[in-house]
């Protein structure tokens, strides 16, 4: 079981990959994007946001590939997506 710094993580048997996604999207379509997000399986979370990004997004895989995969398959793939970075937590 994994653990974390308040204890053990319910329900984790690995190690997973987790990152941050910046992500601009096209004008007016920030909350679009975030709903199109939410509930996608390996998203954590996605929410709108001010300053130079519109959108953050926290995903999570078993890998760095899996990464990649949910980054092009399910993010860049969203509708209003116009551009991403991708910051992997360490």
């Amino acid at each position: 079981m994994l653990q974390s710094a308040r204890g053990p993580i319910e329900g984790a048997s690995k190690k997973m990959v987790r990152a941050y996604v910046l992500i601009t999207a096209t004008a007016g379509k920030a909350l679009e994007v975030v709903q199109a997000l939410k509930g996608q399986d390996g998203i954590i979370e996605a929410d709108a946001i001010t300053g130079e990004y519109d959108v953050i997004a926290q995903i999570r895989a078993d890998d760095v590939a899996g990464i990649g995969r949910l980054i092009v398959e399910k993010v860049q793939s969203a509708d209003g997506v116009f551009k991403t970075i991708t910051c992997l937590a360490v």
